[in-house]
């Protein structure tokens, strides 16, 4: 940390905001201007950074309520479109994750393990005012003596629909490729044989937490941009870990920590929420989500302008090593040199292509300005920040 000679607060930014004088800029602008004058200027300048990434995340669902019926139903199992949702919460609450798959995908019959529609196509039929296929199974009771419901419903229809993403944001995230014999089929997408390709999935100088790397601002209840509309961090996410190696700005250099989101699906848009099928692996969903970053003091500065030259990542062979639990890289490389088209894998160039989407994040970034230049959006002061392994 540097001796900070500037110093923000949450109100006084926000009072910025409301009167239109807040100084709003995204990520990849920031890098520019902390270059060119040096970050406590920046401090000085700018008050909020914006940031973005749209990309598939797994561990992301939607928990719904669909309405009692006559006679009353206690829900044992619930499907939406022929794929299974979680029903063990209360009579007609459950909760449908974007990689369960339908139960009768006829790709599936001729390939197994192939599917081309899940929970993450489900919800974004839903964004989309489709008509989805409610079916519902119980035993019975005396309060609830209903036993079956089918019935199609609408996003309208449906009283209650939470988007809830238990690990969203990845901070960092491996460099994929394949030094086996033959093609894998991965979450990181077609690796082909003897290091043919490299995929990563990450926005680099524009991800939401590669831009508050020690989460010095993110925690609970901090207002994010998720899928088009208004969002809330509720935690850090599953598999959150700040104890990793670290450059000496902050950055991680392997997949650290994560966030845990929730916002109001009937607010959003199909535009920012997309049902992905990956060959090979499965059913996903991409989110798009943003976060906008306080410069608070000068080390924010800095945190914000770190570049994609600055941040760096493992490549990680998902041929072998990955499912062996093998911890071992081959090589580092920068987001500069990912974004670039290829790396230097083993002495040779190697193709590189993302899965996540650089001019959607962008996007991103810039309407979570616009709403803040426009006084639409106010920050919120976590009510406690995110576990940092110190």
């Amino acid at each position: 940390m540097s001796k900070n000679t500037v110093k923000k607060t949450y109100e006084e930014i926000n009072a910025r905001i409301k009167a239109g004088e807040a100084v709003v800029v995204t990520a990849e602008e920031m890098v520019g201007i902390v270059r060119d004058r040096g970050p406590e200027q920046a401090a000085r300048d700018i008050d909020v950074v914006t940031t973005g990434t749209f990309a598939p995340m797994c561990s992301s669902g939607m928990f719904f309520n669909f309405g009692q019926m006559t006679p009353t139903i206690k829900a044992s199992k619930v499907w939406l479109n022929k794929v299974s949702a979680y029903a063990g919460l209360a009579a007609v609450d459950s909760y449908i994750g974007a990689t369960e798959p339908t139960e009768d995908d006829p790709l599936n019959k001729i390939y197994p393990g192939e599917f081309r529609y899940g929970g993450g196509h489900v919800i974004e039929d839903l964004l989309r005012g489709k008509k989805v296929l409610l079916e519902a199974k119980a035993y019975g009771t005396d309060c609830y003596a209903g036993k079956k419901m089918k019935k199609e419903v609408t996003l309208d229809d449906l009283p209650y629909a939470l988007l809830c993403n238990p690990r969203n944001g990845y901070q960092n995230y491996n460099c994929a490729i394949n030094l086996s014999e033959k093609a894998v089929y991965t979450y990181m997408g077609m690796l082909k044989p003897h290091c043919r390709n490299a995929n990563f999935c990450s926005a680099g100088e524009l991800s939401p937490l590669l831009n508050d790397p020690l989460y010095r601002t993110i925690g609970i209840g901090t207002k994010i941009f998720l899928g088009g509309a208004t969002g809330y961090v509720t935690w850090h996410g599953t598999q959150h870990n700040p104890n990793v190696p670290r450059t000496e700005g902050g950055a991680p250099k392997k997949p650290a920590g994560t966030i845990m989101v929730q916002g109001d699906l009937k607010q959003m848009s199909a535009d920012w929420i997309r049902g992905v099928s990956i060959l090979g692996y499965g059913n996903t969903l991409a989110v798009g989500l943003g976060i906008p970053i306080p410069i608070l003091d000068v080390d924010m500065a800095k945190f914000t302008g770190v570049s994609d030259e600055e941040l760096f990542t493992q490549v990680v062979d998902y041929g072998h090593d990955y499912t062996n639990g093998i911890a071992r890289n081959y090589g580092e490389v920068s987001y500069a040199q990912l974004k670039s088209g290829s790396i230097i894998v083993n002495g040779r160039e190697v193709p590189t292509a993302p899965l996540s989407s650089i001019p959607k994040a962008r996007e991103i970034a810039n309407i979570l300005k616009e709403q803040i230049q426009q006084g639409k959006f106010l920050l919120n002061k976590p009510a406690e920040t995110l576990p940092n392994g110190s």
